[in-house]
């Protein structure tokens, strides 16, 4: 009887026990559900994105022949500037060797005149005019008659040729008069349309440039907001793992342990030296450092390397940005001391995190080197860091 009741005692009390662990386990239990049904929300809106991307690169496809057919296009146009301009420099030398015998003509019609003025300045006397006649009648003899005669039939034939090639050049000149301003007509009708192949050109350019621009804009939005919905399924698959482990684990279910098993400087010596092995063995991926085959091939993201680095401290961190930032106490950058995490603007606000290590250097997975030592003091991190600085280990 003694035996059958200790045997009940016994039974009772662990039946006690899973009854008292019961709650917590239903928590976490709920708290799964609940985060499913959260990531089956992100991945949906994940699918939707996806293919709000690929409508984008198909956009982005089309465009990009588009912008070859301007590209081609601005070739074509200043293919016809350079000939139109080559035409424009050759009317202009034919209207300078026009402008020239226009100005010898004119010289020549002066100088015929010059002439004409003279015979008849030589037919004058005493002030008055004599005809050809007059000439005539005034001979002396038969004989003066005669050559007086010759003489007149020779002016006046030399006169009619020099009337002649008057005429002849006036006509001539009048002709290249015409052609001057037809030249000129030319070439402002040339330089008119010129004017407007570059007000073409300069009109698509523009239209280049705002489409390019309007692209990237759309595209980064997309990438962005996948790479948000990418990295909050990231993190509510931790949460889950974790609230898994602690139902399968009930002794853990609320062992959250910041304490530091260690001194404070050995702590920090761990810290800034654990990633050493992995500088220039490791690579950056999306979600990485939360299983032992990413840890054990160097495969971090910037906020689980954090986190894996305090843990060989025995501090336990979280694995996401959002979490690390606002998770121990926030010093300002001037009284920074290694050890301390150190976050900045990338993607998103506080999207990169590092562990400070002295000196305007920290320690991090870098999207472009993996784990790797960095300077925030010059170059793309001093542009990107946002003067957070959190501190884990205290004194």
């Amino acid at each position: 009887m003694k035996k059958k009741i200790t045997t009940f005692s016994a039974s009772l009390l662990l039946g006690l026990g899973i009854f008292s662990a019961m709650p917590g386990i239903e928590a976490r239990a709920t708290n799964i559900s609940n985060i499913q049904e959260q990531r089956s929300g992100v991945k949906n809106e994940l699918t939707k994105t996806n293919q709000e991307i690929t409508q984008v690169q198909d956009e982005l496809a089309m465009l990009s022949e588009q912008i070859k057919r301007v590209e081609l296009a601005i070739i074509d146009n200043n293919n016809m500037i350079v000939q139109t301009e080559a035409k424009v420099n050759e009317t202009e030398s034919e209207v300078e060797v026009l402008e020239q015998e226009l100005s010898y003509i004119k010289g020549r019609i002066d100088k015929r005149n010059e002439i004409i003025k003279k015979r008849v300045l030589s037919l004058q006397e005493s002030g008055g005019k004599v005809s050809y006649f007059e000439v005539i009648l005034g001979s002396s003899s038969f004989s003066d008659f005669v050559d007086r005669l010759g003489a007149v039939a020779t002016m006046v034939e030399a006169d009619q040729d020099l009337v002649k090639q008057h005429k002849e050049d006036q006509i001539d000149i009048e002709n290249k008069q015409i052609t001057v301003e037809k030249k000129l007509a030319d070439l402002k009708n040339l330089k008119i349309e010129l004017e407007g192949m570059q007000a073409q050109i300069l009109e698509q350019k523009e239209q280049n440039d705002l489409l390019k621009e309007a692209l990237k804009m759309k595209e980064q939005e997309k990438l962005s907001e996948k790479a948000n919905l990418q990295q909050q399924d990231s993190n509510l698959a931790i949460k889950e793992a974790d609230l898994r482990a602690a139902v399968t684990d009930p002794d853990n279910l609320f062992n959250v342990n910041y304490s530091i098993p260690v001194s404070t400087n050995e702590a920090i010596n761990i810290v800034i030296h654990a990633g050493e092995k992995y500088i220039g063995n490791s690579v950056y991926v999306f979600g990485g450092g939360r299983n032992a085959y990413d840890v054990s091939n160097g495969r971090f993201d910037c906020s689980a390397f954090v986190s894996w680095a305090f843990a060989q401290a025995g501090i336990k961190v979280g694995a996401h940005t959002d979490i690390l930032k606002n998770t121990g106490t926030r010093v300002p950058f001037s009284e920074a001391r290694p050890g301390d995490m150190v976050f900045f603007d990338t993607y998103k606000i506080d999207g990169h995190v590092g562990i400070y290590l002295g000196d305007g250097k920290f320690i991090g997975s870098q999207s472009s080197t993996g784990i790797a030592i960095a300077d925030l003091s010059s170059g793309f991190y001093a542009k990107k860091f946002n003067g957070r600085v959190m501190r884990i280990i205290n004194d």
